[in-house]
């Protein structure tokens, strides 16, 4: 180790006696009552030494006010390097810049927010193969340019030597167009999966909901079926008392909701009445005199006798 290296490594002693110095330097270039107490110096280098003072500025937790001092070789005076303020080991610092493509999560989209699309997104791939050469019988085509070049003839200044590019029927785009291709890209296979991993996480078998439902959802009557190769797995719930209701869901998935799971039994309906109850009829204990068949007779012989 060199002599210059032993020295660098401890501080100068007069520039490490130049408190004062470096605390009028931060208050000056600091807002008033915001330089704090003295928190230590370092050594720089020869003759050069840094000063921190806590700051005390709202916002600003854990930051130092950092005032380095230097002096000439052989000089007897200290004089101001710089004043900065910089951060401490504990400070309170902005989470690390990420862009927003990275940035962005589901549900972060609100009206008339734009997400354009990388030209090269993995999730994405042409959704016609090709590229737009104009047909053989085309005044442009490479075919007729041969053909012109063979013979050493002249395209006149007729209808198809005028044409810029091929007609629109002649062109790839065209004939997609025609047979329904209208996108320019499609989901990849990449794509796909991606999709496909994200709905299985959210609305799959291994949910705890899925885990604890009577049934899955490929033998729901709520489910509606979608097409494509997606359309093997997933389907879109539709029951308004389901959690997943509008979500597309794997045909594993389940809920309390399945349209089987339990059959509502109707309300019991009560018998009819057979006693009218809102009536009283009176039952005497014993019949009435006259209310038999046999007259009431004064002869008390024939009153034993009855009408036997």
């Amino acid at each position: 180790m060199s002599a210059a290296t032993t020295r660098s490594r401890t501080p100068d002693r007069l520039c490490a006696e130049a408190v004062d110095l470096a605390r009028s330097a931060a208050e000056e270039a600091a807002a008033p009552g915001v330089v704090g107490e003295h928190a230590g110096l370092i050594s720089e280098g020869d003759r050069v030494v840094t000063h921190f003072f806590e700051c005390k500025e709202l916002g600003y937790r854990g930051w130092r006010w950092a005032v380095t001092v230097a002096r000439a070789s052989r000089a007897k005076i200290v004089t101001l390097d710089e004043v900065v303020l910089l951060p401490g080991p504990d400070a309170l610092l902005a989470p690390e810049w990420v862009p927003w493509s990275e940035r962005l999560r589901p549900g972060d989209m609100g009206p008339g927010d734009l997400l354009p699309t990388d030209a090269e997104d993995l999730r994405l791939e042409p959704g016609f193969t090709g590229v737009d050469e104009p047909g053989p019988n085309s005044a442009v085509s490479e075919e007729m340019a041969e053909l012109v070049e063979a013979e050493d003839a002249e395209v006149t200044g007729a209808a198809p030597a005028n044409l810029p590019v091929a007609p629109s029927r002649g062109t790839i785009a065209a004939v997609a167009e025609e047979l329904g291709l209208r996108r320019a890209r499609v989901l990849s296979r990449y794509g796909l999966h991606v999709a496909a991993d994200r709905w299985e996480e959210g609305y799959g078998a291994k949910t705890p909901m899925a885990q604890a439902a009577p049934a899955s959802c490929v033998s729901c009557g709520f489910l509606v079926p979608i097409g494509g190769s997606l359309g093997q797995a997933f389907g879109v719930c539709a029951n308004e008392f389901s959690p997943a209701d509008g979500h597309v869901v794997s045909l594993t998935y389940g809920c309390g909701g399945h349209s089987e799971a339990a059959v509502m039994p109707k309300p019991p309906r009560p018998a009819p009445p057979v006693i009218d109850e809102t009536r009283v009829d009176p039952f005497p204990l014993r019949p009435a005199a006259d209310s038999g068949s046999v007259p009431i007779s004064a002869d008390e012989d024939s009153a034993e006798l009855g009408h036997s």
